[in-house]
């Protein structure tokens, strides 16, 4: 992500600023759906955008996504789909489709088919409502049916799709619009359980009505050509995570964050930092006080653990993350750069994303989806550039 000229595109007063670069998500789009269609077969690159866009923003980040191509995007629950549908209008995107991975909660099927959206049907009592739905509009209405393969989460279990493949009356009236399974462990390299998973999918998919299908989401792209099936759907991917742990991160980064240093101060050796006194200075140090904390996402687990960059020089955080602040030891950063008003890189081209999280001792998913409201956004490329508190 290039530098951004942020004192012209955020307010004064902003503590933090995250950057989004919606070019480089979908030019992490584009790699991933020609991953996908290495082997010559023409697979459909959808794109996951749940949990508001990984953090990023639904809207701005779909809307870019639908630009470089993507006419499939998956969001989780209802209220996720409507602010997409509303987004994607018929008008702007006529052939964009909402997926609802949740499937219709008891009560909301009319509006589901209302918003044109198309749900995944998780278990036979999905289906059935869904199909009376259908059948009390007096139209076929869409759906893609979800058949668990080994995560025992979400989907038919292998009995409730043996009992729908003895039975295909069970979805007369439903437009078929696919089958899908989701992989357990994709991003473990060699790892044998995808290779069944994808050998318990085929079993079903020989039995039930001839639909595409669809296994692999962000890690599942990287692995065998087998998994791919018809349909792929990366999400993290898509925003920078590295879907190839044992391996250089093929994606490129999406994000910088950036807090204000709002007071630097010099302290004796000896003198101790943050709430209850956990970090002690070994000897005189320079610290600087950053306006992000635990409230904005950044992990508490940091303390003392991670680190931030100014100027391109390390500087550690020392101490507990408050709700609102965290210090680091920038005593190594030349001064002039050292100046409140000045910006702390926490996540970005000195500080990769994956990095952070392994330093909080979680994923990346977990850092993105985390990502408070509080920071001015700031969207480059796609998207039209405007700041956003």
């Amino acid at each position: 992500m290039s530098s951004v000229d942020f004192p012209s595109q955020v307010p004064v007063g902003a503590g933090a600023v995250l950057a989004i670069d919606l070019d480089a998500i979908a030019g992490n789009w584009r790699v991933l759906r020609d991953h996908a269609q290495r082997t010559g077969r023409v697979v459909e690159c959808a794109g996951v955008v749940k949990a508001d866009g990984y953090g990023l923003g639904a809207v701005p980040v779909a809307t870019a996504l639908a630009e470089a191509g993507c006419r499939s995007f998956f969001v989780a629950d209802l209220e996720e789909a409507a602010a997409l549908r509303a987004a994607l209008s018929p008008g702007t995107f006529p052939d964009a489709r909402v997926l609802v991975l949740h499937g219709p909660t008891a009560g909301t099927e009319r509006e589901m088919a209302a918003l044109g959206l198309t749900p995944v049907l998780n278990s036979l009592d999905d289906i059935a409502r869904w199909r009376a739905t259908a059948v009390e509009l007096g139209r076929a209405l869409p759906a893609i049916i979800h058949i668990d393969t080994g995560m025992n989460r979400l989907g038919l279990d292998n009995r409730d799709a043996r009992h729908l493949a003895a039975e295909p009356a069970l979805l007369t009236g439903l437009t078929l619009a696919g089958w899908m399974s989701h992989l357990a462990s994709a991003d473990v390299a060699g790892d044998g359980l995808a290779a069944e998973q994808d050998a318990r999918l085929r079993a079903h998919l020989a039995r039930l009505p001839r639909a595409p299908a669809s296994l692999a989401a962000s890690s599942g792209i990287f692995r065998e050509p087998a998994l791919l099936h018809d349909l792929v759907r990366p999400g993290a991917a898509l925003y920078g995570v590295n879907p190839t742990p044992e391996a250089p991160n093929p994606m490129a980064p999406a994000l910088r964050l950036l807090g204000r240093i709002l007071q630097v101060r010099d302290v004796p050796a000896g003198a101790t930092v943050g709430y209850g006194a956990t970090y002690r200075t070994t000897a005189p140090a320079r610290l600087a006080t950053i306006a992000v904390g635990y409230a904005d996402g950044y992990c508490r687990a940091l303390g003392s653990s991670g680190h931030v960059t100014i100027a391109g020089v390390r500087a550690p955080v020392v101490g507990r993350i408050s709700m609102d602040l965290l210090s680091v030891d920038a005593t190594r950063v030349p001064p002039e750069a050292l100046v409140p008003g000045a910006f702390a890189e926490l996540i970005g081209p000195d500080r990769p994303l994956d990095d952070v999280a392994a330093d909080a001792g979680t994923i990346g998913y977990e850092i993105l989806t985390g990502l408070g409201r509080r920071f001015c956004r700031v969207y480059q490329g796609a998207w039209p550039v405007a700041a956003h508190p």
